[in-house]
């Protein structure tokens, strides 16, 4: 190889025998990498006769002390569709802090001498055809904290000499050949790991115990689609309550752990493991015991096979005492449920019993209520404070009668009460205008405002329907989400009434009125992270706590309300079921109520796109991961006042990528400012410059942002999982 090396740089000196304008050494080990590729436009710009390669596509230098000319410290060449290998001249680059050739074509195997280049911190080779084994030596690199070699053909195992790779903080090693037992000893030394990705792998064998101390381990530990057999070692529980675990699709078996940071973990995460019981799973571990008492049971009685049977009527008295056992103990298990059903403490009601117009927050702005301070058995919600069994018997009477409370206004809240007329007196004011209908701020005569959602005029024969759908909006009490209070139903109108959240909302907190323009918002950090804690906090009890699990659907800026403290209220859950009961027009000036308050025009505007990338399929039907997805493109707008992709953002603009990529830009646009290490100040919102403190915060919230906008919908965090991790931030 010294050899071939040597005849390399003989041709090039040969080829230029001026001294005086021959390339940099730097430069003669990039023109083998040009070698080793087939022709590319990227290397128009690459000539032999230039003094240094800094100004080649794809090439960063920086002055080093001691040396005349600059050296070279990144080669970034990713998804450019390069087709050749890996030179090992590159290992003679030793200033080489980053080398991204992701995305391409490249074939071969990973040199061994690349690995001499000892200023090499991110290597991202991801998304190529590469084969062979991982090289023993990647370690020797005393500052290695990045590597990404997924989506690639590389064989073998994990060397044991990874123990060495100390500063190492993301490993992804995800869908390659990768095969036998993961060695055990190494995960220990490795205390400054965030990210592992081994899945998509054949890995065989137990998982490691000492993966259970990597102590800096955030976001997902994945280790699904390989091969791995035996327990689920306990020791994982002692992981950050933060990490996420993926094991699916491997022949894992016995009782999943309980403790720690297993409490936090959903059903997905463990299935298609045959073996594996236990919560989350809906998989009693007793059921496996049964076969082994079963044939205990069986053996005894073939032992006694020679015996006299029982007698026909003591079988009988048997059975009926038996039935009788078992009807009783069901009649003390249903006791007991109505008993606690009845209890005035009812779980997960969260309900703070503050009339209509209030604004009773403490300092945290949740009302004395966090979001799980709630008992949730088995993550189900029983019934609220408000609907004890008297109070909903007698509201199904008043509800289920069809025709005869057409035309009413029916009081969902205690704490609300005013009639009809009075609204149609008070004075209202348009707030805006959607496909979900026109919101009014009405001000009823005792100077309180709601906010009233007129729905449209559709939907007459589907009453009870449309009621049931009420039904379950209105058990919501939680001090992060908007409350509703009451509705109206009539043939030709229908209305929400709700309480009216008096700072507006998200959008125009950051952008102004005019809409979404980049950057320039005067929230200061902490109202920023404020909002997010609060508005999470909502949204993860919708998902988890609320009778029907919901789905929003439809997270973004606008839908997260804000009051006067910057207190953040979810808002507009439930009501696409609902336009899709009614079935109707909301332009429509007619109805009892349509006629009586102000009509505005909708403008038709092209608002960002916060949907999942998955959300683009027609025909699928929405889940809590979308939601988590939109969530986090809020939050990258929250920490860089940059909205996704839209015709009218500036960002998008200037995007190659076509506009049905649901707010792909502004997540590619982080992601990539991070994979070359573009500083903080040029990412942010330029308001939070001024807060200097404010540094690990923000890094903070962007890996949970980054979690949440994952393209995998499987690797992304639970919304539960989310807020605990922000409400952890800044405590």
């Amino acid at each position: 190889m010294k050899i071939v090396q040597l005849l390399f740089f003989l041709i090039l000196f040969l080829q230029n025998p001026n001294p005086l304008s021959s390339l940099s050494p730097d430069g003669l080990s990039l023109l083998a990498l040009k070698s080793a590729m087939d022709s590319s436009p990227v290397f128009s710009d690459w000539y032999e006769n230039d003094s240094n390669p800094c100004h080649w596509s794809g090439i960063s230098c920086m002055k080093v002390h001691g040396f005349p000319d600059p050296r070279v410290v990144g080669i970034t060449i990713a998804g450019k569709n390069l087709k050749g290998y890996i030179p090992s001249e590159l290992g003679s680059l030793i200033f080489l802090r980053r080398l991204n050739l992701h995305g391409n074509q490249l074939h071969g195997s990973i040199p061994d001498q690349l690995f001499n280049a000892s200023s090499l911190h991110s290597l991202f080779l991801y998304g190529n055809n590469l084969t062979g084994s991982l090289p023993p030596s990647i370690c020797n690199l005393p500052r290695l904290q990045n590597l990404d070699l997924s989506s690639n053909a590389l064989s073998g195992g994990i060397p044991s000499s990874f123990s060495g790779c100390r500063e190492l903080q993301r490993l992804v090693l995800s869908r390659n050949k990768f095969s036998g037992e993961i060695p055990v000893g190494i995960w220990s030394k490795l205390q400054n790991l965030i990210q592992l990705d081994l899945s998509s792998n054949s890995f065989t064998g137990e998982i490691p115990n000492d993966l259970g101390e990597l102590k800096s381990l955030t976001g997902t530990l994945n280790l699904s689609f390989n091969e791995f057999s035996g327990e689920i070692p306990k020791t994982l529980e002692k992981l950050p309550v933060a990490v996420s675990f993926d094991l699916r699709n491997n022949n894992l078996s016995g009782e999943i752990p309980q403790k720690g940071t297993f409490s936090n973990q959903g059903p997905t995460a463990f299935l298609n493991n045959p073996s594996l019981c236990g919560f989350p799973l809906q998989k009693s571990c007793q059921n496996i015991e049964n076969p082994s008492s079963g044939s205990s049971v069986s053996g005894q009685e073939r032992g006694n096979k020679p015996k006299k049977g029982l007698k026909p009527g003591l079988i009988i008295l048997i059975s009926v005492a038996d039935a009788a056992a078992v009807a009783l103990i069901g009649l003390v298990i249903i006791y007991i449920y109505w008993k606690r059903k009845d209890s005035p403490n009812g779980c997960c009601s969260c309900t703070s019993k503050t009339k209509l117009g209030s604004n009773n927050h403490n300092q945290n702005g949740t009302m004395g209520c966090s979001l799980f301070s709630c008992s949730c058995a088995n993550g189900e919600a029983e019934e609220s404070e408000l609907d004890s069994p008297s109070e909903k018997d007698s509201h199904e009477h008043n509800t289920s009668s069809g025709d005869q409370e057409e035309g009413n206004l029916v009081a969902i809240d205690k704490g609300f009460s005013f009639e009809l007329d009075e609204l149609l007196r008070a004075s209202a004011y348009v707030l805006g205008k959607s496909g979900l209908g026109i919101v009014y701020k009405v001000v009823l005569g005792n100077g309180i405002p709601v906010a009233v959602r007129r729905l449209g005029e559709g939907g007459g024969q589907r009453y009870k329907e449309f009621v049931a759908e009420i039904q379950a909006i209105g058990k919501i009490k939680h001090p992060n989400v908007v409350k509703l209070r009451a509705y109206y139903w009539a043939p030709d109108e229908k209305l929400l009434i709700c309480d009216f959240i008096s700072n507006g909302n998200l959008a125009f907190a950051l952008h102004g009125r005019n809409g979404y323009a980049s950057g320039g918002s005067s929230l200061s950090w902490t109202t920023r992270l404020k909002i997010a804690k609060g508005a999470a906090r909502g949204l993860a009890y919708l998902h988890e706590c609320s009778p029907r699990k919901f789905v929003h659907g439809d997270v973004k800026p606008t839908n997260i309300l804000l009051d006067n403290d910057f207190n953040a209220y979810i808002s507009d859950f439930g009501l696409n079921r609902l336009i899709s009961i009614t079935g109707s027009d909301q332009t429509s000036t007619g109805g009892l109520i349509g006629g009586a308050l102000p009509y505005m025009k909708a403008v038709q505007t092209e608002k960002p796109n916060y949907k999942a990338p998955e959300a683009r399929v027609i025909g699928m039907r929405p889940t809590q991961k979308w939601d988590v997805y939109s969530f986090g493109l809020v939050l990258l707008e929250l920490l860089t006042g940059k909205s996704p992709e839209s015709s009218s953002s500036p960002m998008a603009s200037a995007s190659t990528s076509s506009r049905g990529d649901s707010g792909v830009d502004l997540v590619k646009w982080v992601k990539r400012g991070f994979e070359v290490e573009k500083p903080l100040s040029e990412m942010v919102d330029p308001m939070l410059l001024q807060q200097v403190h404010a540094k690990k915060e923000v890094m903070a919230v962007f890996h949970v942002a980054l979690a949440c906008t994952e393209s995998d919908p499987e690797i992304r965090p639970r919304m539960k999982t989310v807020s605990e991790n922000l409400d952890k931030i800044g405590n």
